[in-house]
């Protein structure tokens, strides 16, 4: 939400078809590090566009003060997290039934951040999160993904 409390449109592409061949079915590209402001835009899109989110699944290592739950629309959503997730959200919308986002970390840069969303939601995909995010690992060989 913006600083009025306005919603803000998440910056969400998903594959077009939601045939779901691919490693990913989308990406997602928060404005920050904050689960708890930036999860519920994302879930009120989602379930537009997908139908109810029960649970959403998130690497902690990306995210600051990662909460048990968060309230969207006067919904409870439990949140499922585990360490070294690379740069992905699993959201649940029942039995068996679940998606995996690219999770394109805040601070990326315009191109690459563009690069990889476009890889996540095309048809079939087969590339991993390190793959599609490549273009964001320093000349030196370390990942400047803690902005």
């Amino acid at each position: 939400m913006d600083a009025l409390g306005t919603p803000l449109l998440p910056r969400l592409l998903l594959e077009a078809t939601l045939s779901r061949t691919g490693m990913f079915d989308g990406a997602w590209w928060p404005r920050s590090r904050h689960v708890q402001a930036e999860l519920p835009d994302l879930v009120t899109a989602l379930t537009a566009h997908l139908g109810s989110v029960l649970r959403v699944g998130l690497d902690s290592v990306a995210w600051d003060g990662v909460p048990r739950a968060v309230t969207v629309n006067g919904r409870l959503i439990r949140i499922s997290w585990f360490p070294g997730c690379d740069w992905t959200i699993s959201l649940t919308r029942g039995f068996q039934d679940h998606f995996l986002l690219l999770v394109i970390p805040p601070a990326t840069d315009a191109d690459t951040a563009s690069a990889a969303m476009a890889g996540a939601s095309r048809r079939g995909n087969h590339k991993t999160s390190a793959q599609l995010l490549a273009p964001t690992y320093a000349a030196d060989g370390l990942v400047s993904l803690q902005d």
